[in-house]
């Protein structure tokens, strides 16, 4: 059986005399196991030979066809036509992959994304005598990283990350799981200096946890889990000095207290109380949290059963 696809392919020829993006839309006949791949190959090479787009092995394995699909990061090769066909029988929006810089129609630049795997020093720093054979590790040691090492830098989670939307600085959650395949492995002896670094401006803590990353990586790699485990890890060496730490820490202390999280005092936990820039910064808001009514009570009332919100922290951390 064959279907009937409509695809509508943003389009980008930086070679135009005025350059500039744009729709365009092609009508194809596929086979009902049809990959996205599988049409957009139809494309090129039956009815738009200038249609550019990047693929290699069509197995998900080398990551090169990772693309939007109705606004979502995919791999074009193993995603199924009829999975992402709108059943109110709109085009399939097909688009380059987001955060990164355009090519040519489908075909982004990898530059941003090598240059933030390059800065968390993506390699073993061992120390010490060097062995006679292989660095040794035991197995119990590294199967927590049997996942992250599954990572085919398919750019994905970088194309959907909601933070390197507004902040380019920001590392991002492919390089952040990059380090956390270090910062985890027992024969790096710089740990401690790895975690230092990522507590720094653009890391670890400027993940806003919106899971966007875990949702579209085709290989089940958890950047985010990654970056939660290595935030632990940072408070653990002692890294505990940031805004990101506190804020995280003052969190936990609030509803772990107080049975809920009183949103008066996280900022103030978070920045200190003497801290004027920033209390100066967040005065808009309070103003405008008061005028609607916002602002919780400088005394809330006691929450009942407080004393089981406490027994769950004493569990969670004893399991620690």
């Amino acid at each position: 059986m064959t279907m009937d696809v409509t695809l509508n392919v943003k389009r980008y020829n930086p070679d135009a005399a005025k350059p500039a993006s744009y729709n365009q839309e092609y009508r194809i006949d596929l086979e009902d196991g049809s990959s996205l791949l599988d049409g957009l190959i139809k494309v090129r090479e039956e009815m738009d030979g200038t249609l550019a787009l990047r693929c290699s092995c069509r197995s998900a394995i080398c990551g090169s066809c990772a693309m939007r699909v109705n606004g979502r990061a995919v791999l074009a090769c193993n995603t199924k036509m009829k999975d992402v066909m709108p059943k109110d029988g709109s085009p399939v929006k097909v688009e380059p992959a987001g955060n990164m810089g355009v090519v040519k129609d489908l075909i982004v630049n990898f530059d941003v994304f090598w240059g933030k795997i390059k800065a968390v020093k993506p390699w073993l720093q061992p120390e010490g005598p060097v062995p006679q054979g292989e660095y040794l590790a035991p197995n119990e040691a590294m199967l927590h990283l049997a996942g992250v090492m599954g990572c085919i830098m398919c750019g994905a989670c970088v194309s959907d990350c909601t933070v390197l939307e507004v902040d380019k600085n920001f590392l991002g959650p492919a390089a952040l799981a990059k380090a956390y395949r270090f910062v985890g492995d027992p024969r790096d002896a710089h740990e401690k200096d790895r975690l230092k670094d990522l507590t720094k401006y653009g890391g670890m803590w400027d993940c806003t946890r919106c899971m966007q990353c875990v949702q579209v990586c085709p290989k089940g790699v958890d950047p985010m889990g990654r970056i939660m485990k290595m935030r632990d890890k940072a408070l653990a060496a002692g890294y505990n000095n940031t805004y990101g730490a506190r804020h995280a820490l003052a969190f936990t202390d609030l509803v772990r207290h107080g049975g809920h999280l009183d949103e008066l005092r996280l900022p103030i936990k978070t920045f200190g109380i003497f801290n004027v820039k920033e209390m100066l910064k967040l005065a808009p808001i309070g103003m405008r949290s008061q005028m609607v009514g916002k602002v919780p009570p400088l005394f809330p009332k006691p929450i009942p059963g407080i004393q089981n919100v406490r027994r769950i922290f004493e569990k969670v951390e004893a399991k620690r």
